[in-house]
């Protein structure tokens, strides 16, 4: 079900695979020729992101199968898999933040948050963490520190579109700071042509500014 801040703005929540980012990973080569090369992916914007990890072919096997499960909304066997991955591959950012996303999904909020800042110990300044981190922060009513997580994310990253877009809702619902609401909805719509949604907001905020 989504919260009362996607429900206002028809914001979906959308899972680290299916946002166009890849988290490459290397697994144990068996040929005696070498790891792997990392895959790159790019979203519809040209954005992309690549995180590599040298882990076993087994723990690689284990982290397309959770992905699979959260997919799929089996969260309990996400979360198993994940954590085994957390604890074998400590590395592997890209496990602790779909934990993290994992736990969200079932409301245990104090355990998503513990698994993303999980993540930004081994990776700071990791676009996706700081961002999941600012939607965790946004839901429970600590608005700053979402914003303090938005924008660390947009220094990292400036064209991390995903940031924007949940940067300008914070702005616009929450922080009542049109001004911050309109330059990252217009960022946001400069990196994602024509999604009508955000035309809408960006006119309504612009005739609300007006009056």
């Amino acid at each position: 079900m989504p919260d009362n801040e996607c429900s206002k703005h028809g914001l979906s929540r959308t899972l680290v695979a299916t946002i166009g980012f890849c988290f490459a990973l290397v697994g144990c080569s068996t040929s005696g020729q070498g790891p792997s090369a990392p895959v790159e992916a790019r979203d519809a914007s040209g954005f992309s992101i690549t995180e590599t990890a040298r882990i076993s072919g087994r723990a690689r096997e284990e982290f397309s199968q959770a992905n699979q499960a959260l997919d799929a909304g089996n969260l309990d066997r996400a979360i198993e898999l994940l954590s085994e991955l957390t604890r074998s591959s400590p590395e592997l950012t890209a496990a602790q933040i779909n934990l993290a996303i994992a736990h969200q999904r079932k409301n245990e909020q104090e355990k998503a948050e513990s698994a993303l800042l999980a993540a930004l110990a081994s990776n700071p300044r990791h676009p996706v963490a700081l961002n999941e981190l600012g939607i965790l922060y946004r839901r429970s009513g600590k608005f700053q520190e979402a914003r303090t997580r938005f924008e660390a994310a947009l220094t990292a990253y400036p064209e991390f579109h995903p940031a924007h877009k949940n940067l300008a809702i914070l702005c616009d619902l929450y922080l009542a700071d049109p001004s911050c609401a309109l330059e990252h909805y217009e960022h946001y719509r400069t990196a994602v042509p024509g999604d009508e949604k955000v035309e809408m907001w960006i006119a309504d905020l612009r005739n609300r500014v007006a009056r």
